[in-house]
C-alpha cells in the first residue's frame, strides 16, 4: 500500500476520523525525510525512561524448575461416610478449615466412593511422600501422580490426626527427585515463600507471597503452631510444600481462612517443618506417633493473676504476662516427680521460653518419652528450676484431657459451707478433699458475673489452704484491705483452676489453652 493510500485510510472523513483511526492503531508514516520509518510524535525530551531499580522483585523461575519435580498430586478414593464425617473439608466459611479437595465426584452407586485430590511432596529417593492426614483419611485407594505424569499406587504408612500429617510410600522404578525439610524456626515474618501444589486439580501450580506470622493457633488441633502466609493457596493445595528461597520445605499447606468457604483471600496456614520432621520420622519407623507427657493442667495468666502471684512485670509495657500457670499436677506424673505444684508458673521448658499453656503443650508433645528435660518456673515470686524425664502421653492417666475455665469479681458474693462427709459424697469428692464449698451465689454479684457456681470448692486463698468458711472470708478481707489481688484456687468437676480478684473490682481467670489439656489425651 502506498503512502497516499495509507494517508487516505487514516484521514478519510476529516479530523474526527483521523482521531478514531489513531485510537484504532493507525500511524501516519512518511516515506522520505527525517521522520522516515518513525512515528510522528511530539518532542520526546521529557519522556520518562525508567532505570533498573536497585532492588527487584524476586524471580523464582530457577527455584521452581529445581523443586517442582518433587511435588506430586494425590488422588484418594474415599468412602462417602468418611467424607460426610469430615465435612469434606468444604463448606466451613467464616473460619479456618482444611481444604483437601478441589472438587468431589458423585458417589459411585456400587461402591459409594468419592474421588478427591490433594497435594504432596517426595522426601526420599525410594518413594516416601508427605501429605495431609485429611487428604487420605478414610481412603480405600490412594495414587500418586508425579510431575512427569507417572501415576503410582501408594500405601499409607501412617497418619497423625492431631497434626494433620500423613506419610505415604510408592515403589518407583528409579530414584525419585526429592526435597529437604528446612528449619521453620528460622523463618521470619516478611520473608518470601513459594507454594506448589494441585489447586482445583490444576497440578504443578506455583504461587508466591510472604510469611505473615508464626505460631498461629487456629483451634484446629491441640498442637496448632501454624505459619501464616499470604501466598494464594486453595482447595487441593492441602499437603503441598511451602518453600523458602533456599529451596527447602518450611511448611506443609493445610488450611485457609475464607469467609465464604471458597477460595483464598490471602490467609493460609502451613504446618511448620520442625513439626513435620518429628512426626514423619516416627511414622516412618513405627507407623504411629508418641508424644511427650508432663502431667500438668495449665491456664493462661492475666495481669491481675500476675500481680497476685508476684510475677515480674513484662519487659514491654502493656505486654501480656508470659508463662503457664499450673492449676493442678497429675499424680505420679513427671511434673509431680519434678516437684511442681499448683500455683507454680512455668516460664521455660528445656531452654525454650514458654509464652502460654498452648506453647507449653506444643513443646512437651514434641519431646520423645524418656527424654530428660529442665523446667524453669516461678514459685512465690522466686525463679527455680527442676529436671524430670518426660512420660508417654499414650499411657498417661489421671487429669489428661481436662480444661479449666474461670472468672472472678471484686468480692465473692457467695454463701460458703464447710465440707463434711455428706457434702463430699453429694459432690462426688474423695473424702480427703479439703476446702470450703460454695452453697449459693448471689444473683448479679461479682461472683455470679465471674462464673462461680454452687458446688465449687474453694481450696486456697492467696496460696493458703482453707478448710473453714471463716478462714476464707478473713483471708479475702485482709487482701482487699491491703489493696492486693487475691488468688483463689477452685476445685470444679474434679479439676483445679484459679481466679484472681483485684481490689478495683476486676477479675481474671481465662480458660486453659486448648493445647494445654483439651481432647481425650492432649494434656501437657
Amino acid at each position: 500500500m502506498s503512502e497516499k493510500s495509507v494517508t487516505n485510510v487514516c484521514t478519510r472523513g476529516g479530523r474526527r476520523n483521523w482521531t478514531k483511526a489513531l485510537l484504532a492503531g493507525c500511524m501516519l508514516v512518511s516515506a522520505v525525510g527525517p521522520w522516515a520509518g518513525s512515528v510522528s510524535w511530539a518532542d520526546t525530551s521529557s519522556m520518562i525512561k525508567p532505570s533498573n531499580p536497585a532492588q527487584r522483585i524476586p524471580d523464582f523461575v530457577e527455584l521452581v524448575k529445581q523443586v517442582k519435580p518433587a511435588v506430586v498430586s494425590i488422588t484418594s478414593m474415599i468412602r462417602s461416610d468418611a467424607v460426610e464425617g469430615e465435612g469434606g473439608g468444604m463448606g466451613m466459611g467464616g473460619g479456618p478449615f482444611p481444604f483437601p479437595f478441589p472438587f468431589q465426584m458423585m458417589p459411585q452407586p456400587s461402591k459409594q466412593l468419592i474421588e478427591a485430590r490433594g497435594s504432596g511432596f517426595v522426601i526420599s529417593a525410594d518413594g516416601y511422600v508427605v501429605t495431609n492426614n485429611h487428604v487420605v483419611k478414610g481412603a480405600t485407594k490412594v495414587t500418586v501422580t508425579l510431575d512427569d505424569g507417572t501415576t503410582l499406587p501408594a500405601k499409607v504408612v501412617g497418619r497423625d490426626g492431631k497434626t494433620d500429617l500423613a506419610l505415604l510410600k510408592v515403589t518407583p522404578t528409579q530414584k525419585l527427585p526429592f526435597i529437604e525439610l528446612g528449619e521453620s524456626d528460622d523463618v521470619q515474618p516478611g520473608e518470601w515463600v513459594i507454594a506448589v501444589g494441585n489447586p482445583y486439580g490444576l497440578g504443578g501450580t506455583v504461587t508466591a507471597g510472604i510469611v505473615s506470622a508464626r505460631g498461629r493457633d487456629i483451634n484446629e488441633g491441640p498442637y496448632d503452631n501454624f505459619i501464616q502466609v499470604d501466598a494464594p493457596i486453595n482447595r487441593g493445595n492441602s499437603g503441598g510444600p511451602l518453600f523458602t528461597q533456599d529451596g527447602k520445605v518450611v511448611g506443609v499447606n493445610t488450611a485457609i481462612l475464607s469467609p465464604s468457604g471458597g477460595g483464598s483471600i490471602g490467609i493460609g496456614f502451613a504446618i511448620p517443618s520442625d513439626t513435620v520432621r518429628s512426626v514423619v520420622d516416627q511414622l516412618r519407623k513405627t507407623g504411629h506417633v508418641v508424644r511427650g507427657y508432663l502431667g500438668v493442667n495449665a491456664q493462661v495468666i492475666s495481669p491481675v493473676m500476675a500481680s497476685a502471684l508476684n510475677l515480674p512485670a513484662p519487659a514491654a509495657a502493656g505486654a501480656p504476662p508470659a508463662g503457664a500457670l499450673v492449676a493442678s499436677v497429675s499424680q505420679d506424673s513427671p511434673a509431680e516427680k519434678a516437684g511442681l505444684k499448683a500455683e507454680d508458673v512455668i516460664t521455660d521448658f528445656n531452654g525454650q521460653k514458654i509464652a502460654s499453656p498452648h506453647d507449653l503443650a506444643v513443646r512437651v508433645a514434641a519431646v520423645a518419652p524418656g527424654t530428660q528435660v529442665t523446667i524453669g518456673f516461678v514459685r512465690a515470686g522466686k525463679a527455680q528450676t527442676a529436671t524430670t524425664k518426660i512420660g508417654n502421653l499414650a499411657s498417661a492417666t489421671g487429669d489428661a484431657g481436662k480444661t479449666a475455665s474461670t472468672a472472678g469479681g471484686q468480692h465473692l458474693g457467695v454463701a460458703l459451707a464447710p465440707l463434711n462427709r455428706d457434702t463430699r459424697q453429694q459432690l462426688g469428692l474423695p473424702q480427703d478433699t479439703h476446702g470450703v464449698v460454695v452453697s449459693d451465689v448471689e444473683a448479679g454479684s461479682p461472683a455470679d458475673q465471674a462464673g462461680i457456681r454452687p458446688g465449687d470448692v474453694i481450696q486456697s486463698v492467696g496460696g493458703q489452704q482453707v478448710d473453714m468458711p471463716k478462714a476464707a472470708v478473713s483471708l479475702v478481707k485482709a487482701a482487699m484491705a491491703a489493696k492486693k489481688p487475691v488468688l483463689l484456687r477452685i476445685l470444679r468437676d474434679g479439676q483445679s483452676l484459679f481466679i484472681a480478684i483485684s481490689p478495683d473490682g476486676s477479675a481474671a481467670g481465662l480458660p486453659a489453652d486448648n493445647g494445654a489439656g483439651s481432647g481425650d489425651d492432649d494434656d501437657n
